[in-house]
């Protein structure tokens, strides 16, 4: 039984001597950082399409059970608006092809502008995409979040081709006043989302982001430890990423997430031993 737990990116310069090796080259960071985690969230390639041999590289330095959630192109979701977009779709397609089934599901993040009026544009999107593949859908529009019939149908839209909604859980972050920088950056840039915990298919995602004090973000998590652990027991495959405003931590914080769900679900495979930075003298 294995439980995905991961981070918003695979290479961040705070990690370097902190929790990786401080020289590693770029085409080794991803390797290193599988070590520590065993999912991925793809943000990068919601800014460009990647080149295909940089993809090989990708696959070569993770095992065939590492998941990658790919956030599709912006070009798809916020510029077209999921309109006229089979040139860039199947572009990004081939692209990621030699990911294989690395790639867990493609990741539709919609601009908050994008309500519930859009949900027919959502629903033919869904249907022309490749069955061979997952999806999951990220809103930030307040209506999907705060109504619960603009919620259900949503949840309608994404269920007829069984792709998950993907909740992004800033109740932690916004539960007090920020205390750093980077927290207050956080509040002006991240939506005020409610915990949601419904899942749709078998292979949840969830994003949770705490506070740059890795105690009050562990504290927070409780609640998707339990849920987390729940769906396990389910036979559900979830993937869990966990995020701070400052992201310092959040490698380490991703591991201590799994122990605590294993704990409360003993039969979750160990994540692997860690690569990290060389013991100094002083």
């Amino acid at each position: 039984m294995r439980l995905h737990v991961g981070t918003a990116m695979w290479t961040y310069a705070p990690w370097q001597g902190r929790y990786l090796p401080a020289t590693l080259p770029p085409r080794e960071r991803l390797a290193a950082y599988a070590t520590w985690c065993n999912a991925v969230e793809g943000n990068t390639t919601f800014y460009a399409t990647p080149a295909v041999d940089v993809v090989r590289t990708w696959a070569a330095q993770t095992d065939p059970g590492f998941r990658f959630v790919l956030k599709l192109p912006r070009v798809i979701t916020h510029e077209r608006r999921l309109a006229d977009a089979d040139e860039p779709l199947h572009a990004f397609l081939a692209a990621i092809e030699p990911l294989g089934e690395r790639v867990h599901a493609l990741w539709i993040q919609l601009p908050p502008s994008f309500g519930p009026d859009g949900l027919g544009a959502l629903a033919g999107f869904l249907a022309r995409l490749p069955r061979d593949r997952q999806y999951c859908a990220e809103v930030r529009h307040p209506a999907f979040l705060t109504d619960a019939r603009a919620g259900e149908q949503l949840e309608r839209v994404l269920g007829a081709v069984g792709a998950e909604w993907v909740p992004f859980d800033t109740t932690v972050l916004f539960d007090g006043l920020p205390a750093s920088d980077a927290e207050r950056e956080a509040w002006r840039n991240k939506p005020r989302a409610p915990r949601r915990t419904r899942a749709l298919t078998r292979r949840p995602i969830v994003r949770y982001i705490g506070r740059d004090d890795p105690a009050r973000t562990a504290a927070g998590w409780q609640p998707w430890a339990d849920t987390v652990a729940a769906w396990l027991r389910e036979g559900r495959s979830p993937t869990v990423f966990i995020h701070t405003p400052d992201n310092v931590d959040s490698l380490d914080l991703a591991r201590r997430f799994h122990a605590d769900v294993r704990a409360r679900v003993p039969e979750v495979d160990p994540l692997p031993e860690p690569l990290t930075p060389p013991a100094t003298l002083f």
